[in-house]
């Protein structure tokens, strides 16, 4: 069984009628809670036959990244992890994602990325932004239920992002072409 996870419903507009989609809301926090109370719901017997697929559009920190990517990494990249370690606790901010590509390194945030200099930052330890990828994985596998992210470029994570309104409809047919062409919904 496949739960599909994403931040908004323009997102998944495409999907077919009969996948199972649950909306976290916009940041990592909102994205935690709901894929925890997706999660939580599910008896154990349902969460061992379960497989989550994070749909959603993303901002792309390098140059001339377009379509659909599954990232093999997670960053949550505004947490100071090293000020953190520094006080003597553990901070897991990279996370591996089983199925996807290990060299691609999606960053999330709740920072909503649109400023050329922040990008560039960023580009130093990532290839793609989002503002809800880390917290949807962190909470599977919490779970220890296998989890998929899957993200489409709807903007360079510049000034181009304040269009992400008119971007997303792309973002959402190709998501759910890639969804249609690669995953069962049963």
């Amino acid at each position: 069984m496949t739960l599909v996870v994403a931040a908004a419903a323009s997102e998944t507009r495409y999907l077919p009628a009969d996948v199972d989609v649950v909306l976290t809301g916009l940041g990592k926090t909102a994205a935690a809670i709901a894929t925890t109370r997706a999660l939580a719901e599910r008896t154990p017997q349902e969460r061992a036959g379960l497989q989550v697929v994070n749909l959603g559009s993303c901002g792309a920190l390098r140059p001339g990244m377009r379509g659909v990517f599954e990232p093999g990494v997670v960053l949550n990249h505004d947490i100071s992890a090293d000020a953190i370690r520094a006080l003597g606790h553990d901070v897991r901010e990279r996370l591996g994602v089983g199925a996807g590509d290990p060299e691609l390194v999606l960053a999330t945030g709740d920072l909503f990325v649109s400023d050329a200099q922040v990008r560039d930052a960023l580009a130093e330890r990532a290839s793609l932004v989002d503002m809800e990828g880390y917290a949807v994985v962190a909470a599977c596998q919490a779970f220890d239920v296998p989890v998929r992210v899957v993200k489409h470029v709807s903007d360079d994570a510049d000034a181009s992002a304040f269009d992400w309104a008119t971007l997303v409809d792309t973002s959402a047919r190709d998501l759910a072409a890639w969804f249609t062409a690669n995953v069962s919904s049963t």
